[in-house]
């Protein structure tokens, strides 16, 4: 998607040099509009999110370590074992809750690689509460572990459940890989929720990836949350849900997105609006058209339409779902 977005931008909007990326999630859509030149407003409701962008696409430059004065904090932190980490095993969350031993069955990760998740995470707490890193090296070190639990976590690709069995990539051993994605510019990040950010900041285009159906995100990606947290959550049911009442998005139910929308657009201090969204999201496009055509400048709303993945489900025909971009001129925008 992202050269679509790109030549969306160029096409449809002059003079645009900074933007807003309102709900940024992994954060690759930030990331490649500063490697352009473009300064970049970032901001995620879910901890997790703010962490992958604020630890890699906000640096400009790798970070040192001066203060620790080992050769590599990675390579440091990917030979830690519980012994040499001086962690108690009581104190790791991730194993005593999301792999299978004596007090619970979850099967989210190997035992090995909960344990790991644990003390990386641990070890990057007490560094950071002892003043051997500071916050930009902290959550360098952050992102660089989130990014690292997918690769070996026991799931069809969301935290909503674990499988139950073993997939192969669950036995490999959980393995640091420093970001690649850091170059110079300017980018700030925010995590915060869209109605309280965006009447403080302005730009020149937002652009908005909200949800677009009924599944909230933070269930999806519980686990994630908690590790970048690491505050020792209640937690409850099958799967270990963390409370996410309140990180709800209106976004998700019926009878709020089309306000969400109409707030988002109405609050943003931009001259331009992009909006990519779903042809399976709850508003149709007729809809979500609409209430662009509210606010847009006569003459200067676009839609398009690309086709995003084919899949066959058993038993029924072949089901085309798109991506949608909705882009305009904000009438009387400040």
């Amino acid at each position: 998607m992202l050269n679509d977005i790109e030549n969306l931008i160029v096409d449809s909007a002059d003079n645009v040099t900074k933007i807003i990326d309102i709900f940024s999630g992994s954060g690759v859509v930030s990331a490649h509009f500063k490697s352009l030149g473009y300064e970049i407003i970032g901001n995620d409701f879910l901890y997790f999110s703010y962490v992958l962008s604020r630890g890699t696409t906000a640096l400009n430059s790798m970070p040192n370590f001066s203060k620790l004065h080992i050769e590599s904090a990675i390579e440091y932190l990917n030979t830690l074992t519980l012994e040499t980490a001086e962690i108690d095993i009581n104190d790791c969350f991730i194993f005593q809750n999301y792999s299978p031993h004596d007090t619970t069955n979850r099967m989210y990760f190997q035992n090995d690689n909960a344990i790991k998740i644990d003390i990386i995470r641990l070890t990057i707490e007490k560094w950071k509460t002892a003043n051997l890193i500071n916050e930009d090296e902290y959550f360098y070190l952050l992102a660089t572990l989130i990014a690292a639990v997918p690769y070996v976590s026991n799931i069809t690709g969301v935290y909503g459940a674990y499988l139950k069995h073993w997939d192969n990539r669950t036995f490999k051993p959980l393995i640091l890989v420093a970001p690649t994605n850091i170059c110079n510019g300017k980018a700030t990040f925010y995590n915060q929720n869209c109605d309280e950010l965006l009447p403080k900041i302005s730009a020149d285009l937002l652009y908005a990836d909200p949800p677009y159906n009924s599944r909230q995100y933070l269930p999806n990606y519980h686990i994630l949350e908690t590790i970048a947290r690491y505050d020792y959550p209640e937690i409850h049911g099958i799967t270990g849900m963390r409370n996410y009442e309140n990180q709800k998005s209106e976004f998700c139910s019926k009878s709020s997105v089309e306000s969400a929308f109409r707030r988002m657009i109405q609050n943003a201090s931009v001259r331009y609006v992009v909006i990519s969204y779903n042809s399976e999201g709850l508003l149709s496009k007729e809809q979500l058209s609409e209430i662009c055509l509210e606010f847009a400048v006569k003459k200067t709303f676009h839609y398009h339409d690309i086709d995003y993945r084919r899949y066959n489900n058993v038993g029924t025909k072949s089901h085309r779902v798109t991506e949608q971009l909705y882009c305009f001129e904000k009438e009387n925008y400040t």
